[in-house]
């Protein structure tokens, strides 16, 4: 069997669909790079990477096949020997490309592609819902007489991976926030090319503690970019915590995590709004929207964000709206389709499947993103109670400190931070890396002597803390001096959930600030417990004179 590859994205739609295969040693395996794309070089990347066999194109020319896979009709698939299979490589037919085939139509309805010599070349479309069946029979009705309606094995992964969510959240350290993904497909109208600040923009806008922001890219942009690049552009959202979803299953592992997604008109959306999550337009408009489309139906009925400033107001208008209904006219036979492309398939080789059942594979969970070093830090103190919101420290908002991460921050912002902290078992020379065994020979800083050293460094600080565990820290303060601070978990519907203690760090120096009693010269520290409001978490912090154990806590 051959799989004929044009793009990293029809790769991935194609590997979605192999599980139908698994088990069955008849059936060999092997992938050719159809040439022609200008995303050819990340295709050709993505196979490699997928460690997949290769032939070279000529050389599949020359061979019969038993079976031919595709996700794209352009480049000449039609060339290769075999029954071959056209699969659609995103939800549905949304999207028209300027100069590519005819006006107005997208490449898997369009006749310039789907025939050759005035005939179908596919011995099968398989299709994701009637409604591709109807609108592929009114623009090529020869093709048409060749499609079935399979589902969508990507759909399936998806829904099939609900089950993982939290595992999901866990590894992005979601925690309580709420998880909005950025979605951008290629081309001139896209999110990222029309709106380039906005993952910034919002980062600057949309505090740390209660939102966490992702951004999933279309594999073209990732291959017209380039990942150096791509890092490069976006390197200040990067640095304030933006999770950059690869563009193989990771992005799909993002989604299942997702609270809302905010999109332009790639189809991405369109799994999202089956998995149930909220949906925001921020399609500027154009003519690459297909009117009547399931993307247009859906953009048509959810809330569009004009200004990353109404963001807030947006989401929770979105929250308010169900789309998973018009996900619906665009997926069919939920859960079912790779049952159903194995009978197609094994039909076309004219081999007799497998008893074994099919299933889709598990998405793995996505890699732990980029913790943010420095944070701008808003606070409001009244009495005993402090709210506190942290952003990136490029806010134009008015803020009252900012804090950073030792070592992680870079220079510039530990200079400047009246806040410092470090949490144990950090290395010197990272913030994600533990640090070693002690061993003959080694220095190690107690979190006493490192608070010390860290407000002597620079006079200008005021607060630095040692977080020693997720529920206790050191801190000290320039007046106050040095104190034990405990940070009860919250408890809620079965579930502990706990604050990031750099927030209440910076909490904690807030209240310090505005309670000059407990930083006056002779006073002394006396036990004291705070209501610190963080994200949408209500945790109660105690305070007490530093104990020896924290003081000798070695980092």
């Amino acid at each position: 069997m051959l799989v004929a590859v044009r793009s990293a994205g029809a790769l991935h739609r194609l590997l979605d669909v192999l599980p139908v295969f698994d088990g069955d040693e008849r059936v060999a395996v092997r992938f050719t790079l159809v040439p022609g794309s200008e995303f050819a070089v990340e295709a050709l990347a993505a196979l490699d990477r997928s460690g997949v066999r290769t032939l070279a194109w000529e050389e599949a020319l020359d061979r019969a096949h038993d079976l031919v896979l595709t996700a794209s009709p352009k480049g000449a698939p039609q060339a290769l020997s075999g029954p071959r299979v056209l699969l659609p490589h995103g939800a549905g037919f949304n999207k028209t490309v300027d100069g590519d085939g005819s006006p107005r139509l997208p490449s898997g309805l369009d006749p310039y592609y789907l025939l050759a010599d005035g005939k179908p070349w596919a011995s099968l479309h398989a299709l994701a819902h009637d409604e591709q069946v109807a609108r592929l029979t009114a623009y090529c009705p020869q093709a048409a007489a060749r499609a079935t309606v399979v589902g969508d094995p990507t759909l399936d992964r998806l829904l099939d991976s609900q089950v993982r969510r939290e595992e999901h959240r866990s590894a992005l350290g979601t925690g309580s926030r709420r998880l909005i993904v950025l979605t951008s497909t290629w081309g001139p109208e896209s999110l990222l090319r029309r709106r380039p600040g906005l993952p910034a923009e919002l980062l600057g806008l949309l505090p740390h503690d209660a939102y966490q922001l992702a951004l999933v890219l279309h594999p073209n942009e990732y291959s017209r970019i380039g990942s150096f690049d791509l890092s490069r552009q976006l390197a200040p959202a990067l640095r304030a915590g933006l999770v950059l979803a690869g563009p193989y299953e990771e992005w799909a592992a993002v989604l299942v995590a997702a609270d809302a997604v905010i999109t332009d008109h790639g189809s991405t959306a369109l799994y999202a709004a089956a998995l149930g999550r909220a949906v925001v337009g921020a399609y500027d408009g154009g003519h690459e929207l297909i009117p009547d489309s399931p993307m247009a139906r859906l953009l048509a009925r959810a809330p569009r964000l004009s200004a990353a400033a109404d963001a807030p107001d947006v989401l929770r208008a979105a929250e308010a709206r169900d789309v998973t209904g018009l996900a619906h006219k665009a997926f069919a036979r939920p859960g079912r389709s790779l049952s159903r492309l194995r009978t197609e398939l094994y039909r076309l080789m004219e081999l007799e499947p497998r008893a074994a059942p099919v299933a889709p594979r598990p998405l793995p969970p996505p890699a732990a993103p980029r913790r943010p070093a420095a944070f701008a830090v808003r606070a409001d103190v009244s009495g005993h109670r402090i709210a506190v919101a942290r952003f990136s420290p490029t806010t134009s908002g008015a803020v009252h400190h900012l804090a950073a991460e030792h070592p992680a921050a870079d220079r510039r912002e530990s200079q400047s931070a009246a806040v410092v902290w470090r949490r144990a078992g950090t290395a010197a020379g990272s913030s994600a890396r533990p640090a070693p065994f002690a061993v003959p020979g080694s220095v190690a800083w107690t979190a006493a002597g490192w608070t010390a050293f860290a407000l002597e460094e620079h006079p200008g600080r005021r607060t630095a803390a040692a977080v020693l565990t997720p529920d206790r820290v050191l801190l000290r303060h320039h007046a106050a001096g040095p104190l034990s601070v405990r940070v009860e978990p919250c408890r809620t519907a079965g579930r502990v959930l706990r604050a990031d203690p750099a927030a209440v760090v910076s909490a904690v120096h807030a209240w310090l600030a505005a309670d000059t009693a407990h930083t006056a010269p002779g006073k002394g520290a006396h036990p004291v417990t705070l209501v610190c409001d963080i994200g949408g978490l209500r945790v109660r912090v105690h305070l007490a004179p530093a104990d020896e154990a924290d003081l000798d806590h070695e980092l």
